[in-house]
């Protein structure tokens, strides 16, 4: 008996030591306390969830280290519901023009303010430029923070005995290191980073595709942990939490083994279907088809919805446009050219997004 405490107290103490604790971002953010926005909703948590670009240490294989200079390559605003009977998470395109706040430099300078593209603000100031930027273009405060680089990724899809997708074509990208055939396919952790980093040779090769396939990924992962009993089985969820927090780095409400579990036993219930994922609504910027800005009102009533911890409605693309389509007949003129009255009376519906959830299946659509 004492052996087995001894080994559980060795493993609880390892897994808690792989955390990294981000005590400058935590720092900081005190420092700008009363430009950020307040809490809304009781017991909903915002969570913004970075995948790192860095090079540095193990992470140079998959590119040059560029002397420790780095840029969020994912980022994602995962939105958990005060009820927790839903999880939404919100992807933010890394060419989106945004404002940027002025911010510290790891070597204590301030930057401008200035108009860029988001995924710069985690270059010039780190998880807290990039936590504030998020705060001014959306309104909603955030909770917590995780940053992950490749390793911890490709480490913890490797935890789970790999993902399994389904590719509508064939995948022969060198640059990725993928040859896959069509159909359905169980990617190794190697193969799931090139799956969702690829963007030039993957698609059309525009950031949306990838940004759309590292959701479906996503979904297929919380698909796999759920539907594998990996979140109710100690034994199997140990080689899921030593991987993802080897490589993660937390604000200092997470840093602990028992944050991590409290927080992944609470969403143990979500169902499958209410993981939704979406991009936030966008267009090429008007003075740059190569960047991004927000469409409004959407973006707009969409950060309105997840401040208010309102429920967010999310259907396939394809499904969203038939949707559109068959509104506009029906709110069409009447026979004299009038706007039908009965419509224009209406109430305004609830906005409806494209995006995907865990439980869609793309060999099935």
């Amino acid at each position: 008996m004492l052996v087995s405490a001894g080994a559980g107290w060795w493993i609880y103490n390892k897994l808690d030591g792989n955390i990294t604790t981000d005590t400058g971002a935590a720092a900081e953010l005190k420092v700008y306390e009363k430009e950020r926005p307040t809490p809304v909703a009781m017991d909903a948590q915002n969570i913004l969830l970075i995948g790192s670009d860095s090079r540095a240490g193990d992470n140079s294989r998959y590119g040059r280290d560029d002397g420790g200079s780095q840029r969020s390559d994912t980022t994602i605003l995962l939105h958990l519901a005060a009820d927790r009977k839903s999880a939404t998470a919100v992807s933010l395109p890394r060419d989106l023009m945004v404002e940027i706040p002025a911010c510290r430099t790891g070597d204590d300078k301030e930057t401008r303010e200035r108009f860029g593209q988001f995924n710069s603000a985690f270059e010039l100031g780190g998880t807290a430029c990039t936590i504030r930027t998020v705060e001014r273009l959306t309104g909603i405060r955030i909770d917590h923070h995780m940053v992950v680089d490749f390793n911890g990724f490709k480490d913890m899809v490797d935890a789970v005995d790999g993902v399994e997708i389904c590719l509508k074509e064939p995948i022969n990208d060198k640059d990725a290191h993928l040859e896959l055939p069509a159909g359905r396919q169980t990617l190794n952790g190697e193969e799931a980073l090139g799956y969702v980093r690829a963007r030039k040779t993957l698609g059309d090769g525009s950031d949306t595709e990838r940004m759309e396939r590292q959701q479906r990924f996503l979904g297929a992962l919380v698909n796999k942990m759920q539907s594998n009993g990996v979140l109710l089985n100690p034994t199997r969820l140990y080689p899921v939490l030593d991987a993802a927090t080897k490589s993660l780095t937390t604000d200092p409400g997470l840093d602990s083994l028992r944050d991590l579990y409290d927080l992944v036993r609470s969403m143990r219930d979500v169902p499958t279907d209410q993981v939704q994922f979406l991009t936030v609504p966008r267009q090429p910027y008007r003075n740059n088809p190569n960047r991004d800005e927000l469409v409004e009102p959407d973006a707009g009533e969409l950060f309105k919805q997840l401040r208010e911890d309102k429920p967010v409605a999310v259907v396939p693309a394809d499904e969203l446009k038939d949707a559109e389509k068959g509104t506009e007949t029906e709110t069409g003129a009447g026979g004299d050219g009038e706007p039908d009255a009965a419509a224009s009376e209406s109430p305004t519906p609830t906005p409806t997004y494209s995006g995907s959830s865990a439980a869609d299946d793309l060999c099935e659509q």
